[in-house]
């Protein structure tokens, strides 16, 4: 995990955000009809409870702390995206830290919200975080040991699409 994640927040760019966990996505965004109409403005990972949670980009903390008993951080990047997490178990962060892409922002729960919003528009997360890819190779079928995987730079062909 060390190694793809050296590899995704080296080629990371302001299109691209490192996903916060590795788990599985078990609510998926449902954008709004309307600013007040119901939707989920973000995805939720179903996560063992006390996983690390990274932060997607490199910014500055705009909110930590708890709301009707759920505890959120928000991360503002250079580019003006407000990353949320929320259900967090714990984080140490605090209005004003600076936090690096990858730092660890907190601990989840057993699930994990995560939301992107650019000014008052709620962004489809999904389409904004990076796939890891690795080259098509052929294994020997003789038994020796085959030359080792190259993992490709992470894609993200939705958000340059998208943005």
């Amino acid at each position: 995990m060390a190694h793809v994640l050296a590899i995704l927040v080296a080629a990371l760019s302001s299109h691209c955000y490192l996903p916060p966990v590795s788990a599985p996505i078990t609510e998926p965004f449902v954008g709004p009809a309307c600013d007040y109409c119901p939707g989920h403005r973000g995805i939720e990972y179903g996560t063992a409870a006390s996983t690390p949670v990274r932060a997607a980009a490199a910014g500055r903390v705009t909110f930590a702390g708890v709301v009707v008993g759920v505890r959120y951080v928000v991360v503002l990047d250079a580019d003006g995206v407000a990353a949320t997490y929320g259900d967090l178990a714990g984080s140490n962060l605090r209005g004003g830290d600076q936090v690096a892409v990858g730092q660890i922002v907190g601990t989840s729960t057993d699930r994990l919200y995560f939301g992107l919003r650019r000014d008052e528009t709620y962004l489809d997360p999904t389409d904004y975080l990076a796939v890891v890819r690795h080259r098509p190779r052929l294994v020997p079928s003789s038994g020796l040991p085959g030359r080792p995987a190259r993992t490709l730079p992470p894609s993200c062909p939705a958000a340059v699409s998208s943005r």
